[in-house]
């Protein structure tokens, strides 16, 4: 391992910790991941040990190349998050998701409880589990007014939104890399983590659901109203049905063309599109139509999140190209002997602490896809590394987008959530690891 190499790993270490210690810090990880970036390219360029046999007048063009070509699979996953992204802010803006309130009406605590967890996981599976986490927050906010209470339910929302995603091919941005790579297939990832996910969310539930008694104290009236947009009734149901189908409709589609999953959201993104445009048609141009067309609500979308991947996988994919990720996948191994229970046992742990997205794209590069056996798709290792880097954010609250969305709405303490909510997080995540070593072991699907 030569010295540049080395310097490589460092640079992404010290960019790593700057990551995981953004609360400390005040520095956006968007701009740190995308200084990891262009340190660790720039480093691969100057050293000669990665161009053998190429002359000092090529490096230059080859360099280019590799880089270009990793750029290339990146764009893939930055490109569905980006239409994703948009598709279920256009659909909130239309006030797609106000029959959530209506149906989570109950006077039960516990009642609510369960409705709240059913409605989260089912919901992160459809969107992404941090905009289903807002949603669901904003939601508690109108139905519950003693915090205490409140903060109980954010805690299940976090789980559950973490539990929901973790099955779907599209409710996490762990599973979306996984799938956009090909080493999950949207059937399989279903077929074999739903159960496990259910065992992930309602062991939890169960437990915090011991401590509500009573009724809930000052529940609100469930709006029936949509926001007024200028449009009617029926075409607001038509965004909702656009968007949200269409993202159902994506596995779909990528099952019957075999095209990368980017093209269809691009292809949902683009009805959507069409379909706003048709109903503002014959309206004449005003601020509120304006901001509720799909071009003024593109503009809104979080850049720097984006970035964020950019910078993170394009590093990432540097330390795979130096050869360092095959090095550590040999010696994790090695180590616990290719038990990948274990090993992505662990790695769920470490998502707790640190971010899921580069330990998944770590993964990914540490271990080559196999025609046959544990690493091949949809084997046990990919299915369980989708699940256990979802599913083990929920153990610390800064363990997923999901948790620090709600500890930012809600104002819930590190600490808090690590003496009330870690521990039952933990056994609901050992639980359904072993739910899904039954489903292979006793079950044999």
């Amino acid at each position: 391992m030569s010295a540049l190499t080395v310097t490589i790993i460092i640079a992404f270490i010290a960019g790593y910790l700057c990551i995981a210690l953004e609360t400390l810090t005040r520095v956006n990880k968007a701009a740190v991941a995308l200084l990891m970036l262009v340190v660790c390219w720039t480093l691969y360029m100057f050293d000669p040990g990665n161009f053998p046999g190429i002359s000092s007048d090529g490096i230059a063009a080859v360099a280019g190349s590799v880089i270009e070509g990793h750029l290339g699979s990146t764009a893939t996953t930055l490109f569905f998050l980006m239409g994703a992204m948009t598709i279920v802010e256009t659909v909130d803006q239309y006030g797609g998701f106000n029959f959530v309130r209506n149906m989570l009406k109950t006077k039960s605590k516990r009642g609510l409880l369960w409705r709240i967890t059913a409605m989260t996981f089912i919901l992160s599976a459809i969107l992404d589990n941090m905009t289903t986490a807002i949603v669901m927050v904003m939601i508690l906010r109108k139905l519950v007014d003693d915090r205490k209470d409140r903060l109980i339910y954010a805690s299940l929302v976090i789980i559950a939104a973490n539990s929901g995603g973790a099955f779907s091919p599209i409710g996490d941005v762990t599973t979306i890399m996984l799938w956009n790579k090909s080493l999950i297939t949207a059937g399989g990832v279903i077929k074999e983590l739903f159960v496990p996910s259910l065992v992930s969310i309602v062991v939890p539930a169960y437990i915090l659901s011991l401590s509500l008694k009573g009724n809930v104290s000052g529940a609100a009236e469930p709006e029936t109203s949509a926001i007024g947009n200028g449009l009617t009734d029926a075409q607001r149901k038509t965004v909702f049905w656009v968007g949200v189908g269409g993202l159902v409709f994506v596995p779909v589609f990528k099952s019957v063309t075999h095209l990368p999953p980017f093209v269809g959201i691009l292809l949902v993104l683009g009805l959507l599109w069409l379909v706003t445009e048709l109903f503002y048609r014959g309206q004449a141009e005003h601020d509120e139509s304006t901001q509720k067309r799909l071009s003024g609500i593109i503009s809104r979308i979080d850049m720097s999140t984006i970035l964020f991947f950019l910078g993170i996988l394009m590093a990432v994919a540097c330390l795979q190209e130096v050869g360092v990720l095959a090095t550590v996948g040999q010696g994790l191994d090695d180590a616990f002997n290719g038990n990948y229970y274990l090993i992505t046992g662990i790695i769920g742990v470490l998502s707790s602490i640190v971010d899921n997205v580069p330990l998944v794209a770590g993964c990914m590069g540490m271990y080559p896809l196999a025609e046959v056996g544990d690493m091949a798709r949809d084997g046990i290792f990919w299915q369980l590394l989708a699940y256990c880097a979802g599913v083990g954010g929920s153990m610390l609250i800064i363990g997923s987008a999901a948790g620090v969305v709600v500890m930012g709405l809600e104002k819930i303490t590190f600490g808090w959530y690590m003496k009330r909510i870690t521990w039952v997080a933990f056994i609901g995540y050992v639980a359904s690891i072993l739910a899904y070593w039954l489903e292979k072991a006793v079950v044999g699907l």
